[in-house]
């Protein structure tokens, strides 16, 4: 799997999902080709997916949002007869590499959890209408969902039958969903996840699998109506039109990606990634009629993408790269201004879409299992939303004092309600609030500090950055920071870094990610799985799997 993965999609190239509007209502349709898969090796059969098609409906869910605003809700269903989907292809699991097998658990998570959210964030509601087979990977699809309608009949169930078969857990974000969305009473979760079939009809109601078991012969006229229903008692205001998402602005190199507000350099002796974000070069628009004509060229969404884009090629395409460099270049006043029309008008439809975009995709930062640090130069713009990278990150340093032959702005930090709430980490928490979880009234105090320039003394004083060199010590400290990094053991890192940087209270969201980082990471690498008479090596072979029955 050493070809790049391309997280760009051309939406009149689909292959794997069909998309008709009507009005307030959308209807998205699984229809997976067989012979579209990533790799070669595996055919996608019975709507099963990889990683390619969870990039197209990521694609489609964005767009849904910005393209199409006027969807109140959004009917997810299955275009194949007798099957809604069988999950992640077993095929394809059991032939990649195990670093993309976890982060294809990672990213679908992700996926996910941000149609699931689009009611709140935006209101647009996703229901599930499950005709046929739903398994696995399948019925989290529906579980993300906040409203799941089962046909009635003798084809239809839903089920994680992935313990009795493959030996791997239901993706950890099934099992979750299940008990703390879904609220299915234990026992009967432990009987759900522990049988082939599944579960059909008035027992799948029963035991709160679904919201509503509807007959054959009138499932279809029923999941019309239903979407009609929720879309009129819906308080998501009448939009007109959305704006197109047009394609990035990128140029891949041989160690360098270029977009269009920042760059991405690899420094592969050193094992690390530096992203340079560029603040806008332009002032803000002057009022969202203006910002919504620049569509997605403006700068507050265009960066959003990029970045959100560059994150995405480093997990996926460069894993040897573990630690991750932030860097920022521009006048943070224009950083502050651009971010300020959007949220003294996050009633508007667009500047709502991109403050929750930038949520999402500093999530992503969060989850990402690579070391991070954030280096504050002179010249830098660390504000508002910028400045969110610095509590995201593991350690960060910044410049102290002019340097010698260095004529550019002090380095400072600038605080903007934005940082107060608007960019909610998984936990349900600023990332301000999370840093000082231990001292929640210094939260309360930096508030005073909103929009004054904090150089590093203040910076440090306050907590805001971890140290702050001048320039007889800034480039050894940073030297040796980068080299120790690089010399301890990835795996130790990835445990450190996922305990430390989510303080405070659990959330679904937070446990199915930690759930995946731990369980799913161990278990991807076990034989009873993966090994050569593993239960995903063996599958469809017709011989049985060989299990080491030691527990741990």
């Amino acid at each position: 799997m050493s070809e790049r993965i391309d997280f760009q999609v051309d939406p009149t190239k689909m292959k794997h999902w069909k998309v008709t509007y009507d009005g307030a209502v959308a209807y998205l349709y699984m229809d997976v080709d067989e012979d579209g898969g990533l790799f070669e090796g595996y055919q996608l059969k019975l709507n099963s997916y990889d990683l390619g098609v969870d990039i197209e409906l990521a694609d489609v869910v964005q767009r849904m949002r910005f393209e199409h605003p006027e969807v109140k809700v959004v009917v997810l269903g299955s275009a194949k007869e007798k099957v809604f989907c069988a999950g992640a292809n077993i095929r394809m699991l059991g032939s990649a590499a195990h670093a993309h097998k976890v982060n294809f658990c990672k990213f679908t998570n992700e996926t996910r959890n941000t149609f699931e959210a689009a009611l709140q964030d935006s209101g647009q509601n996703y229901i599930c209408a499950v005709h046929g087979a739903c398994a696995g990977g399948g019925y989290e699809l529906a579980l993300a969902c906040n409203h799941i309608m089962l046909t009635d009949d003798s084809t239809s169930s839903v089920a994680l039958p992935e313990v009795p078969l493959l030996a791997v857990l239901p993706g950890t974000g099934g099992l979750t969903r299940v008990t703390d969305k879904r609220k299915v009473r234990r026992d009967l979760a432990d009987v759900f996840c522990s049988v082939e079939e599944g579960v059909k009809g008035k027992r799948a109601l029963e035991w709160r699998l679904v919201d509503e078991v509807i007959p054959n012969s009138k499932f279809e006229e029923t999941v019309r109506e239903r979407a009609r229903g929720f879309a009129e008692a819906s308080d998501k205001p009448d939009i007109a039109r959305g704006i197109t998402l047009k394609p990035l602005d990128r140029v891949f190199a041989m160690d360098s990606v270029t977009y269009s507000t920042l760059d991405v350099k690899f420094d592969r002796p050193g094992r690390r990634a530096v992203i340079t974000i560029r603040g806008p070069n332009e002032d803000a628009p002057i009022d969202m009629a203006t910002f919504e004509a620049e569509g997605s060229d403006a700068w507050m969404l265009r960066c959003a993408r990029e970045l959100d884009d560059a994150i995405l090629h480093l997990r996926t395409n460069e894993g040897a790269l573990g630690l991750i460099e932030f860097q920022t270049i521009g006048d943070p006043a224009r950083v502050v201004a651009h971010e300020a029309l959007l949220l003294s008008n996050r009633k508007h439809w667009l500047a709502n879409e991109v403050v929750c975009l930038w949520k999402r995709v500093l999530k992503r930062v969060d989850m990402t299992s690579r070391s991070l640090v954030a280096l504050v130069e002179h010249g830098s713009c660390f504000a508002g939303v910028l400045a969110e990278l610095l509590w995201a990150v593991d350690r960060s340093y910044m410049m102290l004092d002019p340097f010698e032959d260095d004529d550019r702005r002090l380095a400072a930090l600038t605080l903007t309600p934005g940082n107060f709430g608007q960019y909610v980490m998984s936990n349900g928490l600023s990332r301000l609030q999370t840093r000082f979880w231990g001292t929640p009234d210094h939260v309360e105090t930096m508030q005073s500090k909103t929009g004054v320039t904090l150089d590093a003394e203040a910076a440090v004083v306050l907590g805001l950055v971890t140290y702050a060199f001048d320039d007889i010590d800034w480039e050894d400290e940073v030297r040796l920071f980068r080299e120790e990094r690089a010399s301890f053991s990835a795996d130790a890192m990835t445990g450190m870094e996922a305990n430390l940087r989510f303080a405070g209270p659990e959330t679904m969201e937070t446990r199915i990610f930690g759930r995946l980082t731990a369980w799913q990471n161990w278990i991807f690498q076990r034989p009873n799985a993966v090994g050569p008479e593993g239960a995903l090596q063996r599958y469809g072979t017709g011989m049985r799997a060989v299990y080491d029955m030691q527990r741990v």
